[in-house]
């Protein structure tokens, strides 16, 4: 069991043990929009998207600073060792999963919409394949 004295970060769930979960909950802690911090490191959103997701990393100038923006150490980006978002931003990390969990919502409203006109597209392809194949049927 951790004694207060011995805790380095405040964010302690699963979402921060990679780089681009440190980077997203270091953001949202630091209440920067993403869209904010793409255009502070000069990068698209895309970009911060791939980093945040893991799909990319930063080169070390932005890893430098963003640690200086969110007020964290190079080491604990990229390795979450050493001291996270100040202890007390308690606040802030609430409101950052709160973020996430807002921003979750929404991808899942857009998937939802996204699969309602995919299934309106299929069915109107399968009719009108169904439609031209009957009339290849009715002219034969």
């Amino acid at each position: 069991m951790f004694k207060p004295e011995q805790e380095t970060t405040v964010f302690s769930d699963e979402g921060d043990d990679t780089l681009g979960g440190r980077l997203s909950m270091a953001r949202d802690a630091a209440g920067i929009s993403l869209q904010t911090l793409a255009s502070q490191l000069g990068v698209s959103e895309e970009t911060m998207l791939a980093w945040e997701s893991d799909r990319a990393e930063p080169n070390p100038s932005a890893l430098a600073k963003m640690s200086a923006l969110f007020d964290v150490s190079p080491a604990w980006l990229m390795t979450g060792a050493g001291d996270g978002p100040g202890e007390d931003s308690d606040q802030r990390a609430l409101e950052a999963i709160r973020n996430e969990l807002s921003r979750l919502r929404t991808a899942y409203q857009e998937m939802g919409k996204l699969i309602e006109a995919t299934s309106r597209q299929l069915e109107r392809l399968d009719h009108q394949i169904r439609l031209r194949n009957l009339s290849k049927d009715v002219a034969h």
